[in-house]
């Protein structure tokens, strides 16, 4: 394309609010990116900027360029990140934080070992944006919109219920009353949602605390300061250990642990991690005697 230079400085300086702040940006000076915006405006035979004081300001015709070029630079930027993964050796996946620790990080050494893929974990809820960010997969909860057409390839159904220690347990049992309910920020409605789906709201009325993060509320309950609500994959190596006990079983969550991937056609290390992901999360389901009874 003629004046590709110039419509790349046209689409920076489009966004500042100056010549100079675009030539800061751009690492070139005031005069060339004056002299490059006056090129495209006598290629279109059209007005760009205006000025105001010392900020410039698109026209019309210039508002109206800025859409397209920034649509053209961000699918040029897509085309470059792609061919970087064509020799990757390694995956950027995002997933939630407490799935990362208690979940995936003890089990990336067994992936690791049979596929050779390095996996680069990055810790996020909630929308996540793939391709332009460098991330590849995001491992998520099902509990929010999803903002981009992404593929959303369901891992495993999400089965929650009350988690707390031995100890904790055989001090509380003749007295549910006085179990304490461990909260976290992140999951605040966590109780509530559990109480309706197990029909009995009595423990609601109990003691509460509340911990910034969905992993520390966990932890509070290994180490015996009351029950938290678990979610099955995030607690079954510690029920496996014997650090937890699910004294009420667990129910369905109406929730599932999803992976989202882009539209285009998944890579070999994309399949290989996915299917690994199926194959080992499916498995995070609880057992008959672990269910709540009826269910």
């Amino acid at each position: 394309m003629r004046h590709l230079k110039a419509f790349h400085i046209f689409h920076v300086a489009a966004s500042s609010s100056s010549y100079s702040e675009a030539a800061s940006k751009l690492n070139i000076t005031h005069g060339a990116v004056s002299k490059q915006i006056k090129v495209l405006e006598n290629h279109l035979s059209q007005a760009l900027f205006y000025k105001q004081g010392r900020n410039v300001y698109l026209t019309q015709e210039g508002e109206l360029l800025k859409g397209y070029t920034e649509q053209a630079f961000m699918a040029l930027n897509m085309g470059v990140n792609e061919l970087a993964q064509l020799k990757r050796q390694h995956l950027e996946v995002s997933c939630e934080p407490t799935l990362t620790m208690r979940w995936l990080m003890p089990r990336l050494s067994d992936f690791h070992q049979h596929s050779g893929v390095d996996v680069r974990l990055s810790t996020a809820g909630g929308p996540v944006t793939l391709g332009t960010s460098g991330l590849s997969l995001a491992i998520r909860r099902d509990d929010f919109e999803l903002v981009h057409d992404y593929n959303k390839t369901t891992l495993v159904e999400e089965w929650v219920g009350p988690v707390c220690s031995p100890a904790y347990w055989h001090q509380a049992q003749h007295d549910v009353s006085k179990i304490k309910l461990l909260h976290s920020q992140t999951r605040p409605m966590a109780w509530d949602s559990w109480s309706s789906l197990y029909g009995d709201a009595s423990l609601l009325g109990n003691t509460h605390q509340t911990f910034a993060h969905f992993y520390f509320c966990i932890q509070a309950a290994v180490d015996g300061l009351g029950a938290a609500m678990g979610s099955y994959p995030l607690v079954v190596d510690d029920l496996k250990r014997g650090n937890l006990i699910a004294p009420f079983g667990f129910v369905p969550s109406k929730h599932n642990y999803i992976l989202l991937s882009q539209k285009s056609a998944p890579d070999a290390l994309e399949q290989t991690f996915t299917q690994w992901l199926q194959q080992n999360l499916s498995q995070c389901v609880p057992s008959e005697d672990e269910r709540a009874k009826g269910l």
